[in-house]
């Protein structure tokens, strides 16, 4: 009989254990995840400076989309957000303020995730379902750098997002995508149509709804700091046109590196902080009084977003 009692008992401990460790499997809904992706300003230019190698919490991670053996992380695993948030040997980048600028300004229940798959020099095309092995397959030598990157992405850029984005998925709530590129696509009037239908293949092949995920299309080195392709920044201001959830975000006075194409890492603060006030925005924060993370440190805001 006490044998008897003995296995009821452990077969209901198997049990009861069993439903916890589902729970505790179920994504966390205030686990707010985006995507990111482009070319090299969303890579991050190379060049960090301290400050942006710590102060990055728990709340702010990031998902590694390779292997970095020199930041001692691995691929799939969540990290604290310092950068680089993108490969080894990026820098700094949109990612890192957008993050730690919503990780300031949203309540202490809510953490804020990144994943950045991002191909410094590319054209738009590599990451479109149709045209990406076309474009690697004709890449002229002097663009050889281009597969290189790819083949870290197994030479699919777009779908290597999509398996990072649902490995991603089981950790939390995918909120929003990033983007910037542009550069190598310098006055193509096609551009907007082409981000329409990688947003809408990244929609879909992760079960997302386009008014829960928005789209944050940042402008390229701005004219006021002599951008080589500021030109493009006309194309890019009217993605809404196009994606009645997509929105730009302003580069205007964010400081340049010099060169004509990337921003220096002061730039990057800045421009990155500029998309988290979109996403707060968004999400229903009020951004008239908002906690700067390059200035002090994050406390908690009084204000909870829409729906929270």
């Amino acid at each position: 009989m006490k044998l008897k009692w003995l296995a009821v008992l452990v077969v209901a401990l198997v049990a009861l254990c069993s439903t916890k460790s589902f729970a505790a499997d179920k994504p966390d809904p205030n686990f707010y995840i985006y995507l990111c992706f482009g070319q090299s300003n969303m890579e991050g230019y190379p060049r960090i400076e301290p400050q942006d190698r710590v102060g990055a919490d728990d709340r702010f991670q990031v998902l590694q989309a390779v292997d970095a053996p020199r930041l001692q992380r691995e691929k799939g695993k969540w990290y604290p957000a310092n950068a680089p948030l993108c490969r080894q040997d990026t820098g700094v980048c949109p990612a890192d303020y957008f993050g730690r600028t919503l990780e300031a300004n949203l309540p202490k229940n809510i953490r804020i995730g990144v994943v950045n798959v991002s191909v410094a020099g590319t054209g738009i095309e590599l990451f479109q379902k149709e045209a990406y092995q076309n474009y690697l397959t004709t890449l002229p030598q002097s663009k050889a750098f281009i597969k290189n990157i790819s083949r870290q992405y197994d030479n699919n850029p777009y779908q290597y997002l999509v398996d990072m984005g649902k490995l991603a998925q089981k950790d939390g709530v995918i909120k929003g995508v990033l983007l910037h590129q542009g550069e190598s696509n310098t006055g193509d009037k096609e551009w907007p149509t082409k981000i329409k239908g990688i947003y809408e293949n990244l929609l879909k092949d992760l079960d997302l709804q386009a008014k829960d995920t928005p789209l944050l299309v940042g402008e390229l080195v701005n004219a006021d700091e002599h951008g080589s392709c500021a030109s493009m920044n006309a194309i890019i201001d009217k993605i809404n046109e196009t994606i009645p959830t997509a929105y730009s975000i302003s580069s205007s006075k964010c400081p340049g590196r010099g060169d004509g194409l990337h921003f220096s890492p002061a730039g990057y603060r800045e421009f990155g902080k500029r998309y988290a006030v979109k996403e707060l925005e968004l999400l229903g924060v009020k951004t008239d009084k908002l906690v700067d993370p390059t200035t002090q440190p994050a406390t908690q805001p009084a204000t909870q977003p829409a729906g929270q």
